[in-house]
């Protein structure tokens, strides 16, 4: 009985480690700004073209969002 009970505190303790490790290695990520692009013309249909007129805006990124396909330009806040 002895021996299980060793047995058993060893594999808590070393989940207890794997958990610990998982915990601390996650990252909180930041949240996303959104503003419509003002310089993008006409309807968005590439995602690409989309972030490139957005760079030059001074944002991260952009994406086509909507029905009516407007260039939206992300950045971290």
């Amino acid at each position: 009985m002895a021996g299980f009970k060793k047995l058993f505190a060893t594999v808590f303790l070393m989940l207890m480690l794997i958990f610990a490790t998982e915990m601390g290695t996650m990252v909180a990520e930041a949240r996303t700004c959104e503003s419509q692009s003002h310089r993008f013309k006409g309807p968005c249909v590439r995602k690409s073209n989309c972030a490139a007129v957005c760079q030059t805006e001074g944002f991260h990124g952009g994406h086509c969002r909507g029905f009516r396909r407007r260039c939206f330009c992300t950045k971290h806040c």
